[in-house]
Protein backbone atom coordinates (compact mmCIF):
# COMPACT_ATOMS: atom_id res chain seq x y z
CA UNK A 1 0.00 0.00 0.00
CA UNK A 2 1.29 3.78 -0.82
CA UNK A 3 0.54 6.78 0.09
CA UNK A 4 0.22 9.54 -2.13
CA UNK A 5 1.94 12.95 -1.81
CA UNK A 6 0.38 15.55 -3.87
CA UNK A 7 3.06 18.19 -2.95
CA UNK A 8 6.10 15.89 -4.60
CA UNK A 9 3.59 13.97 -6.95
CA UNK A 10 4.73 10.82 -5.48
CA UNK A 11 3.93 7.77 -3.59
CA UNK A 12 5.42 6.81 -1.01
CA UNK A 13 5.28 3.31 0.57
CA UNK A 14 3.69 2.16 3.70
CA UNK A 15 5.16 0.04 5.89
CA UNK A 16 3.45 -3.79 6.63
CA UNK A 17 3.05 -4.50 10.34
CA UNK A 18 1.94 -7.68 12.25
CA UNK A 19 -0.46 -7.19 14.84
CA UNK A 20 1.49 -8.26 17.15
CA UNK A 21 4.44 -5.98 16.38
CA UNK A 22 1.78 -3.19 16.68
CA UNK A 23 0.67 -4.45 20.26
CA UNK A 24 -3.06 -5.13 18.93
CA UNK A 25 -5.34 -8.30 20.12
CA UNK A 26 -7.86 -10.29 18.79
CA UNK A 27 -10.75 -9.83 20.79
CA UNK A 28 -9.91 -5.99 22.20
CA UNK A 29 -8.89 -4.89 18.95
CA UNK A 30 -9.89 -6.65 15.90
CA UNK A 31 -12.74 -7.55 16.83
CA UNK A 32 -14.51 -4.28 18.43
CA UNK A 33 -13.43 -2.80 15.31
CA UNK A 34 -15.16 -5.11 12.72
CA UNK A 35 -18.10 -4.88 15.58
CA UNK A 36 -17.90 -1.14 15.67
CA UNK A 37 -17.69 -0.60 11.80
CA UNK A 38 -19.31 -4.34 9.92
CA UNK A 39 -19.31 -2.39 6.51
CA UNK A 40 -15.80 -2.85 6.51
CA UNK A 41 -16.52 -6.83 5.60
CA UNK A 42 -17.79 -4.93 2.23
CA UNK A 43 -21.50 -5.01 3.04
CA UNK A 44 -24.22 -3.93 5.42
CA UNK A 45 -24.47 -6.54 8.29
CA UNK A 46 -25.88 -6.21 12.02
CA UNK A 47 -24.13 -7.48 14.51
CA UNK A 48 -26.17 -9.10 17.05
CA UNK A 49 -24.01 -10.62 19.39
CA UNK A 50 -20.11 -10.75 20.55
CA UNK A 51 -18.84 -13.92 22.37
CA UNK A 52 -21.73 -15.99 21.97
CA UNK A 53 -21.88 -18.95 24.09
CA UNK A 54 -25.76 -19.47 24.60
CA UNK A 55 -25.15 -23.04 22.96
CA UNK A 56 -26.57 -25.99 24.68
CA UNK A 57 -23.94 -28.45 26.32
CA UNK A 58 -20.79 -26.51 25.45
CA UNK A 59 -19.20 -23.94 26.38
CA UNK A 60 -17.39 -22.50 22.86
CA UNK A 61 -17.55 -18.69 21.90
CA UNK A 62 -18.04 -17.93 18.68
CA UNK A 63 -16.51 -14.02 17.99
CA UNK A 64 -19.20 -12.08 15.81
CA UNK A 65 -22.86 -13.40 14.97
CA UNK A 66 -24.88 -10.80 12.80
CA UNK A 67 -26.85 -11.04 10.36
CA UNK A 68 -27.37 -9.89 6.63
CA UNK A 69 -29.72 -8.25 4.34
CA UNK A 70 -31.36 -11.43 3.66
CA UNK A 71 -32.31 -12.39 7.36
CA UNK A 72 -29.23 -15.27 7.02
CA UNK A 73 -27.02 -14.92 9.89
CA UNK A 74 -23.48 -14.56 9.63
CA UNK A 75 -20.35 -16.27 11.46
CA UNK A 76 -17.64 -14.20 12.02
CA UNK A 77 -14.34 -15.86 13.48
CA UNK A 78 -11.22 -13.45 13.81
CA UNK A 79 -7.85 -14.18 13.96
CA UNK A 80 -4.81 -12.23 14.03
CA UNK A 81 -1.47 -12.85 12.32
CA UNK A 82 -2.27 -16.48 11.69
CA UNK A 83 -5.51 -17.98 11.01
CA UNK A 84 -4.52 -21.20 13.10
CA UNK A 85 -5.62 -24.45 11.11
CA UNK A 86 -8.58 -25.61 12.94
CA UNK A 87 -10.48 -21.70 12.07
CA UNK A 88 -12.70 -23.86 9.25
CA UNK A 89 -13.66 -26.22 11.79
CA UNK A 90 -14.58 -24.18 14.52
CA UNK A 91 -16.75 -21.84 12.27
CA UNK A 92 -18.56 -24.80 11.06
CA UNK A 93 -19.24 -25.99 14.40
CA UNK A 94 -20.62 -22.32 15.22
CA UNK A 95 -22.73 -22.69 12.21
CA UNK A 96 -24.15 -25.53 12.50
CA UNK A 97 -25.13 -24.58 16.38
CA UNK A 98 -26.97 -21.70 14.92
CA UNK A 99 -29.20 -23.19 11.86
CA UNK A 100 -31.57 -24.50 14.62
CA UNK A 101 -32.18 -20.04 16.11
CA UNK A 102 -35.47 -19.72 15.53
CA UNK A 103 -36.52 -16.04 15.07
CA UNK A 104 -37.50 -15.36 18.75
CA UNK A 105 -34.07 -16.83 19.89
CA UNK A 106 -32.62 -14.38 17.45
CA UNK A 107 -34.36 -11.46 19.21
CA UNK A 108 -33.35 -12.62 22.14
CA UNK A 109 -29.50 -12.63 21.85
CA UNK A 110 -30.12 -9.17 20.09
CA UNK A 111 -31.97 -7.78 22.86
CA UNK A 112 -29.15 -9.30 25.56
CA UNK A 113 -26.38 -7.53 23.25
CA UNK A 114 -28.38 -4.36 23.03
CA UNK A 115 -29.02 -4.19 26.87
CA UNK A 116 -25.46 -5.06 27.49
CA UNK A 117 -23.73 -2.40 24.59
CA UNK A 118 -26.77 0.21 24.15
CA UNK A 119 -29.13 0.32 26.51
CA UNK A 120 -32.76 1.58 25.92
CA UNK A 121 -32.39 0.69 22.58
CA UNK A 122 -35.10 -2.56 21.39
CA UNK A 123 -33.92 -5.36 19.00
CA UNK A 124 -37.34 -5.28 17.44
CA UNK A 125 -37.04 -1.63 16.26
CA UNK A 126 -33.14 -2.00 15.13
CA UNK A 127 -34.13 -5.13 13.04
CA UNK A 128 -37.12 -3.19 11.49
CA UNK A 129 -34.70 -0.29 10.82
CA UNK A 130 -31.78 -2.67 9.26
CA UNK A 131 -34.94 -4.29 7.17
CA UNK A 132 -36.45 -1.07 5.17
CA UNK A 133 -39.20 -0.74 8.23
CA UNK A 134 -40.34 -3.86 7.04
CA UNK A 135 -42.92 -4.80 9.58
CA UNK A 136 -41.52 -7.58 12.19
CA UNK A 137 -43.92 -9.96 11.79
CA UNK A 138 -43.25 -10.57 7.79
CA UNK A 139 -38.94 -11.07 8.73
CA UNK A 140 -37.84 -13.97 7.85
CA UNK A 141 -34.82 -15.06 9.69
CA UNK A 142 -32.15 -17.81 8.89
CA UNK A 143 -33.98 -20.58 7.14
CA UNK A 144 -32.48 -23.46 6.53
CA UNK A 145 -29.07 -23.90 4.83
CA UNK A 146 -28.87 -20.37 4.81
CA UNK A 147 -25.73 -19.86 7.43
CA UNK A 148 -23.08 -18.08 6.32
CA UNK A 149 -18.97 -18.00 7.49
CA UNK A 150 -16.46 -15.14 7.06
CA UNK A 151 -13.20 -15.79 8.78
CA UNK A 152 -10.90 -13.07 8.86
CA UNK A 153 -7.05 -13.19 9.44
CA UNK A 154 -3.83 -11.61 8.27
CA UNK A 155 -2.31 -15.13 6.85
CA UNK A 156 -4.25 -17.94 5.51
CA UNK A 157 -3.04 -21.30 6.01
CA UNK A 158 -3.30 -23.60 3.10
CA UNK A 159 -5.40 -26.01 5.14
CA UNK A 160 -7.56 -23.18 5.54
CA UNK A 161 -8.21 -22.25 1.98
CA UNK A 162 -8.48 -25.36 0.76
CA UNK A 163 -11.30 -26.51 2.72
CA UNK A 164 -13.14 -23.10 2.14
CA UNK A 165 -12.92 -23.29 -1.83
CA UNK A 166 -14.12 -27.47 -1.18
CA UNK A 167 -17.09 -26.09 1.32
CA UNK A 168 -17.98 -23.92 -1.71
CA UNK A 169 -18.70 -26.87 -3.60
CA UNK A 170 -21.76 -27.49 -1.30
CA UNK A 171 -23.04 -24.25 -1.11
CA UNK A 172 -22.00 -23.45 1.79
CA UNK A 173 -21.36 -19.60 1.91
CA UNK A 174 -18.32 -18.95 3.04
CA UNK A 175 -15.61 -16.07 2.81
CA UNK A 176 -11.84 -15.44 3.70
CA UNK A 177 -11.12 -11.38 4.57
CA UNK A 178 -7.29 -11.31 4.68
CA UNK A 179 -6.25 -7.96 7.21
CA UNK A 180 -3.30 -5.94 6.97
CA UNK A 181 -2.27 -3.64 9.47
CA UNK A 182 0.19 -0.61 7.92
CA UNK A 183 2.04 2.08 10.19
CA UNK A 184 3.03 5.71 8.28
CA UNK A 185 4.66 8.43 10.68
CA UNK A 186 3.00 7.15 13.89
CA UNK A 187 -0.37 6.34 11.89
CA UNK A 188 -2.17 2.80 11.58
CA UNK A 189 -4.03 2.15 8.68
CA UNK A 190 -5.94 -1.43 8.37
CA UNK A 191 -7.03 -3.08 4.51
CA UNK A 192 -9.28 -6.02 4.72
CA UNK A 193 -9.49 -7.68 1.50
CA UNK A 194 -11.37 -10.25 0.31
CA UNK A 195 -9.53 -13.37 -1.00
CA UNK A 196 -12.03 -16.34 -1.60
CA UNK A 197 -13.82 -16.17 -3.18
CA UNK A 198 -11.93 -12.90 -5.11
CA UNK A 199 -14.84 -10.39 -5.14
CA UNK A 200 -14.26 -9.66 -8.83
CA UNK A 201 -14.92 -13.63 -9.31
CA UNK A 202 -17.83 -13.63 -6.82
CA UNK A 203 -20.76 -14.19 -8.84
CA UNK A 204 -19.00 -16.24 -11.47
CA UNK A 205 -17.77 -18.43 -8.08
CA UNK A 206 -21.19 -18.74 -7.12
CA UNK A 207 -22.90 -19.51 -10.04
CA UNK A 208 -20.30 -22.77 -10.74
CA UNK A 209 -20.96 -23.70 -7.50
CA UNK A 210 -24.44 -23.69 -7.86
CA UNK A 211 -23.71 -25.45 -11.36
CA UNK A 212 -22.10 -27.81 -9.70
CA UNK A 213 -24.45 -28.62 -6.45
CA UNK A 214 -26.94 -29.13 -9.28
CA UNK A 215 -25.00 -31.60 -11.00
CA UNK A 216 -24.71 -33.39 -7.92
CA UNK A 217 -28.49 -33.69 -6.80
CA UNK A 218 -28.88 -34.58 -10.43
CA UNK A 219 -26.56 -37.45 -10.12
CA UNK A 220 -27.79 -38.44 -6.85
CA UNK A 221 -31.44 -38.41 -8.84
CA UNK A 222 -30.75 -40.54 -11.10
CA UNK A 223 -28.69 -43.24 -9.53
CA UNK A 224 -32.11 -43.48 -7.41
CA UNK A 225 -33.88 -43.55 -10.61
CA UNK A 226 -32.22 -46.43 -11.95
CA UNK A 227 -32.42 -48.22 -9.05
CA UNK A 228 -36.03 -48.38 -8.54
CA UNK A 229 -36.38 -48.93 -12.42
CA UNK A 230 -34.15 -51.83 -12.28
CA UNK A 231 -36.28 -53.65 -9.22
CA UNK A 232 -39.93 -52.68 -10.60
CA UNK A 233 -38.73 -54.22 -13.74
CA UNK A 234 -37.39 -57.59 -12.14
CA UNK A 235 -41.10 -57.34 -10.42
CA UNK A 236 -42.83 -57.37 -13.42
CA UNK A 237 -40.54 -59.60 -15.31
CA UNK A 238 -41.54 -62.30 -12.85
CA UNK A 239 -45.28 -61.57 -12.77
CA UNK A 240 -45.32 -61.69 -16.99
CA UNK A 241 -44.59 -65.38 -16.80
CA UNK A 242 -46.43 -68.06 -17.63
CA UNK A 243 -49.06 -64.48 -18.64
CA UNK A 244 -47.38 -63.82 -21.96
CA UNK A 245 -44.85 -64.94 -24.74
CA UNK A 246 -43.18 -61.89 -25.22
CA UNK A 247 -40.49 -60.61 -22.63
CA UNK A 248 -39.56 -64.17 -21.77
CA UNK A 249 -36.09 -63.28 -22.74
CA UNK A 250 -36.07 -59.96 -21.36
CA UNK A 251 -33.63 -58.79 -18.29
CA UNK A 252 -34.44 -55.81 -15.97
CA UNK A 253 -32.92 -52.55 -16.97
CA UNK A 254 -32.01 -49.30 -15.52
CA UNK A 255 -33.99 -47.66 -18.66
CA UNK A 256 -37.86 -46.29 -18.30
CA UNK A 257 -38.75 -48.31 -21.25
CA UNK A 258 -38.87 -52.23 -21.58
CA UNK A 259 -38.90 -53.81 -25.12
CA UNK A 260 -39.32 -56.87 -26.39
CA UNK A 261 -39.54 -58.63 -29.85
CA UNK A 262 -42.35 -60.27 -31.25
CA UNK A 263 -42.96 -59.29 -34.32
CA UNK A 264 -41.23 -61.47 -36.69
CA UNK A 265 -40.02 -57.96 -38.00
CA UNK A 266 -36.96 -57.07 -37.43
CA UNK A 267 -36.73 -53.63 -35.20
CA UNK A 268 -40.67 -53.82 -34.58
CA UNK A 269 -40.99 -54.60 -31.24
CA UNK A 270 -43.58 -54.36 -28.37
CA UNK A 271 -42.35 -51.42 -25.71
CA UNK A 272 -43.23 -50.77 -22.12
CA UNK A 273 -42.96 -47.27 -21.04
CA UNK A 274 -43.11 -45.95 -17.26
CA UNK A 275 -43.08 -42.42 -16.13
CA UNK A 276 -44.00 -40.39 -12.97
CA UNK A 277 -46.96 -39.88 -14.48
CA UNK A 278 -48.05 -42.61 -16.60
CA UNK A 279 -47.81 -45.97 -18.20
CA UNK A 280 -47.61 -47.10 -21.55
CA UNK A 281 -47.79 -50.20 -23.99
CA UNK A 282 -46.58 -49.47 -27.49
CA UNK A 283 -45.52 -51.48 -30.89
CA UNK A 284 -42.67 -49.39 -32.23
CA UNK A 285 -41.28 -48.93 -35.53
CA UNK A 286 -37.47 -48.89 -35.26
CA UNK A 287 -35.84 -49.61 -38.32
CA UNK A 288 -33.20 -47.15 -39.92
CA UNK A 289 -35.06 -46.62 -42.70
CA UNK A 290 -37.63 -43.58 -41.83
CA UNK A 291 -39.36 -44.89 -45.35
CA UNK A 292 -39.20 -48.29 -44.05
CA UNK A 293 -40.67 -46.96 -40.92
CA UNK A 294 -43.96 -45.35 -42.51
CA UNK A 295 -44.59 -48.27 -45.27
CA UNK A 296 -45.02 -50.43 -41.99
CA UNK A 297 -47.01 -48.16 -39.70
CA UNK A 298 -49.28 -47.36 -43.46
CA UNK A 299 -49.96 -50.58 -44.06
CA UNK A 300 -50.98 -51.41 -40.57
CA UNK A 301 -53.05 -48.29 -40.14
CA UNK A 302 -55.46 -49.21 -43.00
CA UNK A 303 -57.03 -52.04 -40.31
CA UNK A 304 -57.36 -49.13 -37.51
CA UNK A 305 -60.60 -50.21 -36.81
CA UNK A 306 -60.48 -53.70 -36.76
CA UNK A 307 -57.24 -53.47 -34.74
CA UNK A 308 -59.08 -50.75 -32.18
CA UNK A 309 -62.31 -53.06 -31.87
CA UNK A 310 -60.04 -55.83 -31.15
CA UNK A 311 -58.03 -53.90 -28.84
CA UNK A 312 -60.97 -52.53 -27.05
CA UNK A 313 -59.59 -48.61 -26.65
CA UNK A 314 -58.74 -45.96 -28.96
CA UNK A 315 -55.09 -46.43 -29.65
CA UNK A 316 -52.73 -43.22 -30.27
CA UNK A 317 -51.40 -43.11 -33.69
CA UNK A 318 -47.98 -41.56 -34.46
CA UNK A 319 -46.94 -41.48 -37.88
CA UNK A 320 -44.24 -38.73 -36.69
CA UNK A 321 -44.11 -37.55 -40.23
CA UNK A 322 -40.40 -35.07 -38.72
CA UNK A 323 -39.04 -38.71 -37.00
CA UNK A 324 -37.55 -41.76 -38.38
CA UNK A 325 -39.43 -43.68 -36.24
CA UNK A 326 -43.23 -43.92 -35.74
CA UNK A 327 -45.55 -45.77 -33.06
CA UNK A 328 -48.61 -46.83 -32.32
CA UNK A 329 -49.49 -46.70 -28.11
CA UNK A 330 -51.68 -46.85 -25.25
CA UNK A 331 -51.59 -44.68 -22.11
CA UNK A 332 -52.83 -44.65 -18.61
CA UNK A 333 -52.02 -41.61 -16.88
CA UNK A 334 -52.08 -41.43 -13.24
CA UNK A 335 -49.69 -43.87 -12.82
CA UNK A 336 -46.05 -43.22 -10.91
CA UNK A 337 -43.57 -45.58 -10.64
CA UNK A 338 -41.09 -43.69 -7.99
CA UNK A 339 -44.41 -45.08 -5.88
CA UNK A 340 -43.59 -49.12 -5.10
CA UNK A 341 -47.68 -49.19 -3.44
CA UNK A 342 -48.47 -48.70 -7.29
CA UNK A 343 -46.11 -50.74 -8.51
CA UNK A 344 -49.27 -53.80 -8.73
CA UNK A 345 -51.48 -51.94 -10.33
CA UNK A 346 -49.10 -50.65 -13.11
CA UNK A 347 -47.82 -54.28 -13.50
CA UNK A 348 -51.04 -55.62 -13.99
CA UNK A 349 -51.85 -52.58 -17.17
CA UNK A 350 -48.66 -53.58 -18.72
CA UNK A 351 -49.41 -57.63 -18.75
CA UNK A 352 -53.12 -56.69 -20.04
CA UNK A 353 -52.71 -54.33 -22.43
CA UNK A 354 -49.21 -55.73 -23.99
CA UNK A 355 -51.40 -58.99 -24.69
CA UNK A 356 -54.27 -57.34 -26.04
CA UNK A 357 -51.86 -54.92 -27.85
CA UNK A 358 -50.17 -58.01 -29.13
CA UNK A 359 -53.56 -59.88 -30.33
CA UNK A 360 -54.84 -57.08 -31.88
CA UNK A 361 -51.72 -56.84 -34.21
CA UNK A 362 -50.27 -60.08 -34.96
CA UNK A 363 -52.61 -61.21 -37.40
CA UNK A 364 -51.64 -58.30 -39.39
CA UNK A 365 -47.78 -58.69 -39.51
CA UNK A 366 -47.44 -61.09 -42.61
CA UNK A 367 -49.09 -58.46 -44.49
CA UNK A 368 -47.12 -55.43 -43.64
CA UNK A 369 -44.39 -57.36 -43.72
CA UNK A 370 -45.13 -58.23 -47.62
CA UNK A 371 -45.96 -54.39 -47.81
CA UNK A 372 -42.43 -53.59 -46.44
CA UNK A 373 -40.74 -56.08 -49.21
CA UNK A 374 -42.78 -54.67 -51.82
CA UNK A 375 -42.20 -51.23 -51.29
CA UNK A 376 -38.02 -51.72 -51.62
CA UNK A 377 -35.78 -53.60 -53.80
CA UNK A 378 -32.98 -53.54 -51.64
CA UNK A 379 -33.30 -54.37 -48.58
CA UNK A 380 -30.17 -52.84 -45.72
CA UNK A 381 -31.42 -54.47 -43.13
CA UNK A 382 -32.74 -57.97 -42.47
CA UNK A 383 -36.72 -58.43 -43.02
CA UNK A 384 -37.29 -61.23 -40.06
CA UNK A 385 -35.95 -61.00 -36.82
CA UNK A 386 -32.79 -63.65 -36.12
Amino acid sequence: MFVINKSTNSIESLNRKSFSELGFKERAHLQEWIAGNPEALGEKLLIIQKEFSDFSETNERLDLLALDKSGNLVIIENKLDDSGKDVTWQALKYASYCSTLVKEEIRSIFQAYLDSTLPGKNAVDMLKEFYDDEDYSEIVLNQRMTQRIILVAANFRKEVTSTVLWLMNFKIQAQCFKATPYELNQQVFLTLEQIIPTKDAQDYVISMTNKAQEEITTEVEVKARHKIRLKFWAEFLKSIKRKSPLFQNSNATKDHWLVAGGSGITYVNFNLVITKTDASVQLTFGRTSQAENKTLFDALALHKTEIESTFGEPLVWERMEEKKSSRVSYYKNGLNYFNEEEWGDIILFLIEYVNKLEKSVRKFFPEIKAALAASIKDIQEPLEEQ
